[in-house]
């Protein structure tokens, strides 16, 4: 079941004094499953802050709809759609705390504006101080924490109302990678623990394929591809998610670095898609044995991602042309992702 879906979206903008139009998502579908932590990843300007502000009702979609929860949040009345708003927290990048409220306060704050009692106010800050580690520091002010700590409260301020959906808009950018991490690691247990959908908007792919199990790329207000984080992430279809695997894995080489292997190698290069087979490289070496041709690996990588092997080796190939085509022409008839690294 759906817990947010975007049908055929798009959203305009008029700027300036010649009031020249700008598009900021440009027919936009996609579905997020209740209970999945569902990632959006694109480069600045690619649209994503845009999407977040529609699936919370702060913008509305110039054409298309925008469900949340089965509700049209387009055509709630203003009090409905923040009636609707209470069922969504919202992370953000600069935490956003009030510095003149206590750690406790900060929590508070959401509870008291939508009236909850003193006592289960209290009892619910204390319960999300604990659940995010940070119960022994209710009285300190956002100042004295570090911005792990204050993120940690940010997110327990996100869950004060008891949301079903949590909105993460680049909320590790601002911290180093261990802190990312532990934040990362918080989000995974808001999800498994609370049952919490959560949407991470982020231009990391790290931090998509830490947590994520379902993601978007988005690149000029169009999204370029969906599906599974192993998915995108071992066979990418477009051109912007390529970029982005690359950066993360840095399982093939760049061009500065294929111009040096080449100049101390002599052989054919070519990079092979790692394939989550068991067996897949003993396979893969028995096909080049097979063939007479001799292949050494000179760049790579292999990571886990999802419990499964993602990643790809870069071989140098010697051996007679018409051998190694004969061996690059099965293993392609075979299924296997073959590249190569030419001039």
């Amino acid at each position: 079941m759906s817990h947010v879906r975007l049908e055929n979206v798009s959203k305009s903008f008029t700027r300036g004094r010649d009031r020249s139009r700008v598009v900021a998502l440009d027919d936009v579908s996609l579905e997020v499953a209740k209970g999945e932590v569902f990632g959006v990843i694109g480069h600045s300007g690619a649209g994503k802050s845009t999407l977040i502000r529609l699936i919370n009702g702060l913008e509305t979609p110039t054409t298309g709809k925008v469900w949340v929860d089965g509700r049209d949040i387009a055509a709630l009345s203003e009090k409905d759609r923040r009636g609707t708003r209470r069922d969504i927290g919202m992370i953000f990048q600069q935490f956003n705390l009030f510095r003149s409220r206590t750690i406790a306060g900060n929590v508070a704050y959401p509870l008291k504006v939508a009236g909850v009692g003193r006592e289960e106010r209290d009892r619910r800050v204390a319960r999300l101080l604990d659940f995010v580690g940070l119960l022994d520091r209710a009285h300190d002010h956002p100042e004295q924490l570090s911005g792990g700590q204050k993120q940690r409260v940010g997110i327990a301020r996100a869950l004060a109302t008891e949301p079903s959906l949590l909105l993460a808009d680049e909320a590790t950018s601002a911290l180093d990678p261990k802190t990312t991490t532990e934040v990362l690691a918080l989000l995974g247990r808001v999800n498994r623990e609370l049952g919490v959908t959560i949407v991470l908007i982020t231009h990391e792919l790290d931090v998509i394929r830490t947590v994520a199990d379902r993601v978007a790329v988005m690149a000029s207000g169009k999204i370029a591809e969906t599906g599974s984080v192993y998915d995108v992430f071992a066979h990418p279809k477009s051109t912007v998610a390529a970029d982005f695997v690359r950066g993360a894995l840095r399982d093939r080489p760049s061009a500065e670095t294929l111009a040096r292997l080449r100049r101390t190698h002599e052989g054919r290069i070519v990079s092979v898609a790692v394939r989550d087979e068991p067996g897949f490289q003993t396979a893969l070496a028995r096909t080049f044995l097979d063939h007479r041709v001799a292949a050494g690996i000179i760049f790579g990588g292999v990571s886990e991602l999802q419990e499964r092997a993602v990643g790809s080796l870069t071989f140098e190939l010697t051996g007679p042309d018409p051998d190694i085509d004969a061996a690059l022409t099965a293993l392609r008839a075979d299924g296997v992702d073959v590249t190569e690294e030419n001039d």
